[in-house]
């Protein structure tokens, strides 16, 4: 049996103070960094965003921090490890999921980030902002009643799971309403209502500030978030990450993607395991874990290498 690796690159909920720690004892990481200067993308010295909550989830601090993590942690990985015939993101991990490609470069990818966050708080307005966890309860059924609460569906992340966004205030009363139902329901860390129309006056200048970087077609294909999708020339990703911001995303069906490729093991870059759990759960054939499961760099290459052996 021919093995595949995929690839997942996390978006926003995973973050936490000792992310980065997996590459403590790893100098290239360290270097790489350094050089790519994250700490004047968030515009805070690193340790000092790590260790305040409210720095940590806040919108235009996550989103680089969650790509600089993921793509740390690949370009550490990628000398020892076999190429992936398919990288799926989430969220802001769509961005270093063409990072991972090769389509842009892991500091264009990081500037990207923090443009993108920044324009998506530009989108708030006199109310917040949030995003609700549901389950439980059919897809149709969620959409049907998320819009009569008054909120959208951002991400469909299962048969019978979505996360919905909109004013804070309607995911609240929404979350009350479901919770009487016997479903599940969470607010999130979020603040502000990812791919929901609120984001809709971020799209224009953000697919301007996606032509003034230097896009190549990507060296592996990646899943588009709006449509699952395999993308693999420059236009169509450029196209599908403004068009994320206030649509969408189908991770269900991404993950579906995924297995159609003939994915056999999926390593989840990290932060976090939430994709690689969604993943264990939609395709139990595909041999799936995160990086954040493992102690070190080593104990990921080691259960790489297994599974390529057996």
């Amino acid at each position: 049996m021919t093995k595949h690796l995929a690839l997942l690159c996390p978006g926003q909920g995973g973050q936490h103070a000792r992310m980065f720690d997996i590459l403590d004892n790893a100098a290239r990481a360290t270097t790489l960094l350094a050089q790519w200067s994250i700490e004047e993308k968030i515009n805070l010295p690193l340790n000092t965003a790590l260790s305040n909550p409210s720095a940590l989830f806040s919108n235009r601090i996550a989103q680089p921090l969650i790509v600089a993590a993921t793509l740390a942690t690949w370009e550490t990985l990628k000398p020892a490890l076999p190429l992936p015939v398919i990288v799926a993101g989430y969220s802001i991990g769509e961005l270093s999921s063409y990072a991972v490609a090769g389509a842009i470069t892991p500091p264009e990818a990081l500037s990207l980030a923090a443009v993108r966050a920044c324009l998506m708080d530009s989108c708030g307005n006199d109310k917040p902002q949030g995003l609700l966890a549901v389950s439980g309860m059919h897809l149709s059924s969620i959409a049907d009643s998320a819009t009569r609460a008054g909120l959208f569906v951002a991400i469909e992340t299962g048969a019978d799971s979505a996360i919905v966004g909109g004013l804070r205030e309607h995911a609240l009363a929404y979350e009350q309403e479901l919770l009487k139902t016997g479903c599940t329901a969470t607010l999130l860390p979020v603040g502000i209502a990812s791919h929901t129309p609120l984001m809709t006056p971020a799209v224009a200048p953000f697919l301007e500030e996606l032509h003034r970087m230097p896009f190549a077609d990507p060296d592996h294909p990646v899943v588009a978030g709006v449509s699952s999708e395999v993308i693999r020339r420059k236009a169509d990703a450029i196209g599908t990450l403004a068009r994320q911001l206030d649509q969408t995303i189908r991770w269900k069906d991404c993950m579906d993607a995924c297995a159609e490729a003939g994915v056999t093991i999926a390593l989840e870059l990290g932060p976090g395991a939430a994709l690689s759990n969604m993943m264990r759960r939609a395709h139990p054939h595909i041999d799936c874990r995160s990086v954040t499961e493992f102690r070190s760099l080593e104990g990921i290459r080691k259960w790489v290498d297994r599974h390529f052996d057996e």
